[in-house]
């Protein structure tokens, strides 16, 4: 009976110890002897897909214990997206420190103010960041995308925040799309974008109209401020970039009178009130210049062709300053805003 009992307990411990030496040696001694690779996580990407393709590839000894050790150190869900250089004798725990600590490969990419979603899909497809530009507009475009990520618009134009950003390579356009707006509502949170007399939409649209008008940053509550005043007289805004927008597919960067005569949801030469949606993606000056107008009594403004405007408040007035610094030739030759002294 005695060594019946020695037996149960001596069985158990060796299996312990058994066990426990084949876990130290899966984890710590076995190394990866392979070439040097990279091993992508992609965007949403959970972690059995990870664990899966990490055994498949001969990165780690055992999925099994692979999973049991992340789940001990509970870091299932702290794998980090990106490009990721897994070296020759790298052991199991050099890959979870990797992968869960390490900097994966990524691309640093601007976007500017102003920009609208058409030329963020450029950028990003130029930067190797994305793989279709059309996908990318697609989805930008997509209304139910939209309402799911909290905008109450026709599509996400306006909403891309204009921003330094870091992505893997060739990375999914709707994370891209939803980090860009996780941005925008971050930045705005502490303005006072709740109006009686206009929604976010609003606000955004006529912010984007502003950032197209102008980039001296000075000059922003002052134009916000004409808009405004156009509003509510009823006038109509027009706004070039508003009319460009509405033909942007097509457009060859020359204005013409047809195009101004062109109805379009956004051409505010025909139509009342704001355009459709915005036209652009503004910055925070621009929204902030929206939400804190210069009070005045301009209705019209023309470009002194060196970046800032000359505002006037009746139609003869700005008739006069629009064959002074537009009719001119010798007028015309000016300078770009961004030589502006700040």
């Amino acid at each position: 009976m005695k060594k019946f009992i020695q037996v149960i307990i001596i069985i158990p411990l060796i299996f312990t110890v058994s066990y426990s030496g084949y876990l130290y040696y899966q984890i710590q001694n076995w190394e990866y002897q392979g070439k040097e690779k990279t091993f992508i996580i992609k965007p949403g990407e959970g972690f059995s897909s990870i664990n899966h393709r990490l055994g498949q590839q001969g990165f780690i000894s055992s999925p099994v214990v692979f999973y049991r050790l992340s789940k001990v150190k509970n870091i299932l869900t702290s794998f980090k997206v990106g490009h990721f250089k897994i070296k020759p004798g790298m052991n199991m725990t050099d890959v979870i420190q990797l992968l869960t600590t390490g900097i994966g490969k990524s691309i640093r990419v601007t976007v500017q103010e102003g920009k609208n979603l058409f030329e963020v899909a450029k950028i990003m497809k130029s930067k190797n960041i994305i793989k279709s530009e059309k996908n990318f507009i697609a989805l930008a475009k997509n209304r139910d995308l939209a309402e799911k990520l909290g905008i109450n618009s026709v599509n996400l134009e306006g909403y891309l925040y204009p921003d330094t950003y870091d992505f893997p390579p060739e990375s999914d356009s709707k994370f891209i799309i939803a980090k860009m707006v996780k941005n925008f509502f971050l930045k705005i949170k502490s303005l006072p974008t709740k109006s009686r007399d206009f929604t976010l939409n609003e606000i955004i649209t006529l912010s984007s109209i502003v950032e197209k008008e102008t980039g001296a940053s000075f000059e922003r509550p002052i134009i916000a401020g004409v808009f405004l005043n156009r509003l509510k007289k009823k006038m109509r805004l027009q706004s070039d970039p508003t009319t460009i927008y509405g033909i942007f597919e097509t457009y060859n960067g020359n204005l013409k009178k047809k195009h101004l005569r062109q109805k379009t949801p956004y051409n505010t030469y025909r139509i009342n009130g704001l355009p459709l949606g915005p036209i652009s993606n503004p910055g925070l000056e621009s929204i902030k210049a929206v939400l804190k107008p210069t009070k005045h009594k301009y209705l019209y403004f023309v470009s002194q062709n060196d970046g800032t405007h000359i505002f006037t408040t009746n139609y003869k007035d700005h008739k006069a300053a629009v064959n002074k610094w537009q009719k001119n030739a010798r007028n015309r030759k000016g300078k770009s805003w961004r030589q502006l002294k700040k």
